[in-house]
């Protein structure tokens, strides 16, 4: 039995080998169709943008925040710029917020945090409340980056002028007593210089409106005499942009 299967396997793959191969088929039958070939690189070749308007101005809802004085701020930040050519713009920015939180003995000076310790018992919670309000104001330039159609991408340095409001509210005897040796008026104000710097995207919905998106983070030092450090802010903004005026070359 073992033979004849033997013989069996030989007489199976000599009949295959001796079987006509079948013929190739042509090489034209074997050229990719037109939708198959791959596509050109002009057909994903980026286009670049055609109308690069003379002006642009926006105006939008602005959030900040500074994290080491745990201050959330709102309001309003707009943007006015003129485009000198297709890769840069001069412009002039104007911010308003206004927010609220607390002052605790953490983030006051050496000199306020050692009167507190010889007015206040050990362990005693100290946190006043306050309302704050900033103005700042910059110009500079933008660097623009216009290699695709639908969208321009932007860097800025940022750099100006900030001017801080607050007015403390002390919710209890204590702290009212402390307010009134440290700001008797309760109110305090300063103007200092920022300088940081940001940037974002400008998504084009037509030709003379986009909506845009933009971070910029900003370091600065206020009330010198009240607080230990200078404060680091990152600022969000978010809006429609309009843009006019004639082609920019």
């Amino acid at each position: 039995m073992p033979r004849l299967l033997k013989l069996g396997c030989t007489f199976a793959i000599t009949a295959l080998c001796l079987q006509p191969a079948k013929a190739q088929a042509p090489l034209a039958d074997l050229a990719p169709t037109a939708a198959a070939q791959p596509a050109t690189t002009n057909s994903i070749k980026p286009t670049p943008q055609s109308y690069i308007s003379r002006f642009e101005m926006f105006a939008a809802p602005s959030y900040m925040t500074s994290p080491k004085l745990n201050l959330v701020q709102r309001g309003l930040n707009a943007n006015f710029l003129i485009n000198v050519n297709r890769w840069l713009g001069v412009g002039a920015d104007y911010t308003d917020l206004s927010g609220r939180s607390d002052v605790v003995p953490q983030e006051l000076t050496p000199a306020l945090q050692n009167l507190l310790s010889a007015s206040v018992p050990a362990g005693t919670v100290i946190a006043v409340p306050y309302k704050s309000s900033a103005r700042a104001f910059g110009v500079g330039p933008q660097v623009h980056f216009r290699f695709l159609h639908r969208a321009t991408f932007f860097i800025r340095p940022a750099g100006g002028m900030l001017h801080e409001s607050i007015t403390l509210s002390p919710d209890n005897p204590l702290t009212a007593a402390l307010v009134g040796q440290i700001v008797p008026s309760h109110q305090k104000s300063d103007l200092t210089i920022f300088y940081g710097g940001g940037g974002g995207v400008d998504l084009n919905v037509s030709k003379h409106v986009g909506v845009r998106v933009a971070a910029d983070f900003v370091h600065y030092r206020l009330f010198n005499d009240l607080l230990a450090t200078g404060q680091n802010s990152v600022r969000l903004s978010l809006a429609p942009i309009f843009r006019f005026g004639g082609n920019v070359r």
